[in-house]
């Protein structure tokens, strides 16, 4: 049965596909922005968190098409980033932000060391033990994997214009990160970069480094433009470009 309580506390992973016969593995690590009713959404108004400093707009939708289409495992989160960022070590400075671009989070002010694992235990593990449990269990049966994270960035940061429709971050896997880009250049409208408008930093990034180049594999994170995710139409258009470009 369904109850308030599960609804409030879902479980931190949605898990697609994992039975998946492709190789790629996808992360959705900001797939959510829902915080739990006991953190009165952290001190912030409604309207705060359906910004980008809750969550990654539009990534959700894309990866759970990416993942039927693909035949490739999936794994979401549940949380908004501001409880915990999946995607950042624990002992950064970034993973229970205080400040997010130019917003304060009032509800993460002065927290104590309890609550930060509270949050570690209750969300950030949960989310990379089922990932690590997949891919150990591919291991064992002789499969590698590729892991290719799928998040939104905004088109404009600090008063700066980004000029990219997508990124692809990558720190070890520049021939697989060249090889995506070279697909999505085909379409010659599209402002197509590498390592723009973040970098991978094993300091600032998890995913990435720990579930794939620690690994050994293929590991790439796609940033697409998040005002190119806000209709149905733009979300199908980028799972139809990275679709094409995952699959060449």
């Amino acid at each position: 049965m369904t109850t308030a309580t599960t609804l409030d506390w879902p479980d931190p992973v949605e898990v697609l596909n994992e039975a998946g016969t492709n190789d790629i593995v996808l992360t959705c690590e900001h797939a959510s922005n829902h915080i739990p009713t006991e953190y009165a959404g952290l001190g912030l108004p409604p309207h705060e968190l359906t910004r980008h400093i809750a969550w990654d707009i539009g990534v959700a939708a894309v990866t759970r098409e990416l993942a039927r289409r693909l035949d490739a495992p999936a794994f979401l989160g549940t949380y908004s980033r501001l409880l915990i960022d999946l995607n950042r070590p624990v002992d950064s400075p970034t993973s229970i932000p205080a400040r997010s671009e130019a917003t304060d989070i009032p509800g993460n002010i002065g927290i104590d060391e309890n609550e930060k694992t509270r949050r570690i235990e209750r969300m950030f593990r949960p989310f990379h033990d089922r990932i690590e449990a997949l891919l150990d269990a591919r291991e064992k049966q002789g499969r590698k994997s590729r892991i290719v994270g799928i998040h939104s960035f905004t088109p404009v940061f600090h008063g700066v214009q980004r000029p990219w429709h997508v990124g692809i971050l990558y720190g070890q896997s520049k021939d697989y990160a060249e090889a995506l880009m070279t697909e999505l250049r085909r379409d010659p409208a599209l402002v197509v970069d590498g390592n723009v408008p973040y970098i991978i930093d094993r300091l600032e990034d998890y995913a990435i480094p720990v579930h794939g180049e620690d690994r050994g594999y293929p590991a790439v994170l796609v940033e697409v433009r998040q005002d190119l995710l806000l209709t149905d139409a733009g979300v199908q258009e980028w799972t139809d470009r990275l679709y094409a470009a995952l699959t060449a």
